[in-house]
């Protein structure tokens, strides 16, 4: 689903005050190792189901999912609509139902590094763009199930965050992938401005992912990764990179934020749901690859409740809008915001 040189574009001067980023993120629900075989998720279109995923504990808080200043936690509510929002959600699907892409037995899997875990080398199809640091992946590590075939490793030691696009282990035990990328998580470095990670947009995955003991506490802090089936090619803060060769301006291009209308009644939603929906207005989400309209993604875990989930497919495009996140940028190289 996606690799095409990517294309910059450009931003506007920001000269109005904008609303705060959140005050301080909650500590992120991550696995700890695991020592059963290797499970897997669903990809963000197939939605391929893997065996059931155990709950997990949280992380220590030194390893918070990037810095409470970071974009992924602005609270975007506030934001003026974008003004070519109408456009964009009409390309999308106004009358198409959103999908939570994870559940009790699907969705894009972590798998927590074990101390002193040793790294090892991968092979990437897309080389130039990709960090070739050592990725330190046990034997136990949990892929994607599908085409993506995503790893996504919480290295709670080190507080960074390492992720493959189309990973896979050779008979020989070696490793291969599209692409990989590696996050500092108590930094707001973004990539490169062109360049890929392990997805399209070139963002990380894992702070846009839904988990499940977040919702348990009643407070999802960040925005939430989301696909659509077309995009422009072009990028727009915080994305670094495009996967498309249309020009079409009625497609949203990498990085769009958009968020749920603060109209949109959720009072009727179970309490899983209804955290997440209410997460997406003061949030919102993230366009971070080419995939299915309004998937948006999770990781999974065992503790959730895939009927109460079921009440965000009630919620359609046209209750969305995009929002015009460039005046939150303090830095085009940087996922700080003002």
């Amino acid at each position: 689903m996606r690799r095409i040189v990517g294309l910059s574009l450009g931003l506007s001067t920001v000269l109005l005050v904008l609303p705060a980023c959140s005050a301080k993120p909650t500590a992120s629900a991550l696995p700890a190792p695991s020592a059963g075989p290797a499970s897997s998720g669903a990809p963000s279109a197939t939605a391929s189901k893997a065996p059931s995923v155990s709950p997990t504990p949280p992380v220590p808080k030194k390893c918070a999912i990037f810095p409470a200043d970071n974009v992924w936690h602005a609270d975007v509510s506030k934001l003026p609509v974008n003004g070519k929002s109408p456009a964009w959600v009409k390309t999308i699907g106004a009358a198409t139902h959103a999908h939570p892409d994870f559940g009790s037995d699907f969705g894009i899997p972590i798998t927590s590094v074990p101390a002193g875990q040793a790294t090892a080398k991968v092979r990437f199809d897309y080389a130039d763009e990709s960090d070739k640091g050592g990725y330190p992946i046990p034997k136990n590590v949990k892929i994607e199930d599908g085409g993506d075939a995503h790893i996504i490793l919480f290295d709670s030691n080190t507080c960074k965050d390492y992720e493959l696009y189309a990973a896979h282990r050779g008979g020989d035990g070696s490793w291969q992938a599209g692409s990989g990328a590696i996050y500092d998580l108590r930094s707001n470095t973004l990539r490169k401005s062109g360049f890929t990670s392990a997805d399209a947009a070139g963002l990380p995955i894992l702070p846009g992912l839904v988990r499940y003991d977040e919702v348990a506490a009643g407070h999802v802090d960040h925005a939430i990764r989301f696909t659509v089936p077309r995009t422009q090619n072009t990028f727009i803060w915080p994305a670094r990179h495009a996967a498309s060769s249309s020009t079409d301006a009625a497609l949203p291009p990498m990085g769009a934020r958009f968020r749920l209308k603060s109209t949109v009644d959720t009072s009727h939603m179970s309490k899983q749901a209804r955290i997440i929906a209410e997460a997406m207005k003061r949030y919102g989400l993230i366009l971070a690859d080419n995939g299915s309209s309004w998937f948006f993604s999770g990781a999974p875990d065992s503790r959730w409740n895939n009927e109460a989930l079921d009440d965000l497919k009630s919620l359609t495009g046209a209750n969305f809008e995009a929002v015009d996140a460039s005046r939150l940028m303090a830095d085009p190289n940087s996922g700080r915001c003002k």
